[in-house]
Formats: structure tokens, sequence, C-alpha cells
């Protein structure tokens, strides 16, 4: 098939192994990117038969580097390749997924990057990652952003200057955006993709990950906010309403309103019964809608503090470090 695949991970293990099984011999190359694993990864990828780009570390990490490092070795070893399938290394792509995503692209020649459904393996291990498998399942038909696995145009990506390495989060709603701008359509469809292994078994790690969410809607609002999509700027103004100024407003002045101010707290119960309600139109069970509701009107503290990290950082000049919930 007219198809490279780019993974990229660090100590992922055995999930690794599921992901370059699901990838190998089914392209005509497949490249490994690693950051400094130190479980066998790079050996394992080796045996397994791809190709292996091993990163430098002495510069900061982000995934948009990891999979441009990914892309340049492709574009060197295969560079009449059509298309190019990126995956995290914690998933496996189902089967059938490559050649329904490749007959996409060459029967839709308006569309420059095709996602399907990412589901999480084991979505019963916490609610957690219950709250994953729920966030995969986004609309189909023409999308505004992918996440980590998608197939794209190889001289699309070439053409609009891969990932932005410098985005620790957020980078591929960044990259579709400025395919978008090109005149190109993402399109999500109705197949599934890949199996997901989020393994967020604590509240700890899902704190962090609303926390780097934060910062990438942040980011965002910052680079386009102005722009005509207004991205992420709708995100980030939640963020600081719910989790900034709604609580300093309602306990700052708790006192001198003699307890009236605390009424404002009543807002998040409402919000939450608003999400419940439209989570149970848009099909989810009970269970799952009630879980959902709770996470996005919860989630909008870890928000405010990406958010304010983003910004903070920026006042004094630090580049953001990449904010990891694994491991």
């Amino acid at each position: 098939m007219d198809l490279a695949c780019v993974t990229i991970g660090r100590n992922e293990g055995e999930r690794l192994e599921r992901c370059l099984r699901s990838l190998v011999d089914r392209a005509q190359l497949v490249v490994y990117v690693d950051s400094n694993s130190t479980d066998g990864s790079v050996e394992l990828a080796r045996r397994l038969g791809a190709e292996v780009v091993e990163l430098d570390m002495s510069i900061p990490f982000t995934a948009a580097r990891a999979r441009n490092a990914g892309f340049q070795r492709v574009v060197e070893r295969t560079p009449d390749v059509g298309r190019v399938q990126f995956v995290d290394g914690d998933c496996e792509v189902v089967d059938g997924w490559l050649e329904t995503a490749a007959r996409v692209l060459d029967e839709q020649p308006d569309v420059a990057i095709v996602c399907g459904r990412r589901r999480e393996r084991h979505p019963e291990a916490s609610v957690y990652n219950r709250l994953c498998d729920i966030e995969w399942d986004t609309p189909i038909g023409e999308a505004e952003a992918c996440g980590g696995d998608f197939m794209v145009r190889r001289q699309v990506m070439q053409d609009v200057g891969g990932l932005n390495p410098e985005l620790i989060a957020g980078e591929e709603p960044e990259f579709c955006l400025r395919v978008r701008r090109e005149g190109w359509k993402v399109l999500r469809i109705d197949h599934e993709m890949t199996l997901h292994d989020a393994a967020m078994t604590t509240a700890g790690q899902w704190w962090k990950r609303a926390v780097r969410w934060g910062h990438a809607c942040a980011e965002g609002a910052h680079m386009y906010g102005d722009a005509e999509e207004r991205f992420w700027v709708q995100e980030a103004r939640r963020a600081v309403i719910w989790g900034g100024v709604v609580p300093a407003v309602a306990l700052g002045a708790a006192v001198p309103s003699l307890g009236a101010s605390l009424l404002l707290l009543g807002g998040y119960p409402l919000t939450a019964a608003r999400q419940f309600r439209r989570n149970r139109q848009s099909g989810l069970s009970t269970s799952d809608a009630a879980l959902w509701a709770a996470s996005c009107t919860l989630q909008r503290f870890p928000e405010f503090q990406g958010l304010m990290r983003f910004h903070l950082g920026r006042w004094a000049g630090q580049r953001s470090e990449i904010i990891e919930y694994k491991g």
C-alpha cells in the first residue's frame, strides 16, 4: 500500500509491541520515534522491523517534535509515499483501518486528513479510563481537528510545515487549523481506528491531563484568538470564568456580602445539570452522562491552572515544559 506509518513513544512496553505489530507488513515503512526509553523499546522496535529514530533529549521534548522527526525520516526513506498514518505508541491500529482511510483519501480529493473512532482498551478499569472513552466518541463528518491518530496526505503535511514543535499540547488541532486554512478538509469517519490504553487510574493523573488541556486552550487562544476562527477562545474563557473568577468572587466577597456571594457557587450544579441533559440527548447512558457532566464541571479548576501556567510562563519569558500524566 502507498503508505508509511509513524508512531511515537517512551517506555510503552507491551503497548508499543501491540502498536507496532498492528502496523508492520501493512505499510512501505514503519518509523518508531523514541524519546529516551529505558525499557528496551528501541530494541523491540528494531526487532519487529521498524525504523527507529532516537530523539536528542537535550532539546526540549514535545510530541509534535517527535512526530515531525518521524515524518522527516519517512520523507528521507520513501520520498514518493502519498499517505502517512500517525499513531501514538499506546494505541493499536484496528484491522481494516489503514485500508479504509487510504480509500477515503483516494476517493475524496478535497480531504487532507482522515481519522476514525478511537476507543479505550480498558474503560472498565477506572472512571478516568471511562472518561477517556467517552471523550473519544466525537461526531462523524467534517471536523475541525483530529487527535494523535490520523492519516494525512504526505504532500499536505510538507506544504504546511508539519506540526508546531513548540506546542506542549494541542498540537494536532493547531495543525488541522493550518491545513483547513489552505482549503483542505479534515474528516472523521464512522469506522473503528485505534484501541488506546490510557492507564489512567488516579485523580492526580486526571488533574494533570486537564491542566495540560487548559494550557493548550490558553496557548491556542493566544496564537489565534484574534483570527476569524476565534480558536479556543470560548474554551479558554470558560476556564477563566468557572475555574478562576467565580470561585474567587464567591469566596472573596463572602464576608462583605454576608454570604450572599456564595450563591454564585450554585452555578456549578446548574452547569452540570445542563451538561447532563445534553449528554442524555446525545445518547449517553444515565451513568455515563452523569460522569461526563461531573468531569466537565470539575475540570475547569485544573484547566484554569493550566491557563495560568501558560500565561505566567509567557510573561516571564520561560518555555513551557511538557505536562505528562503517565508514569
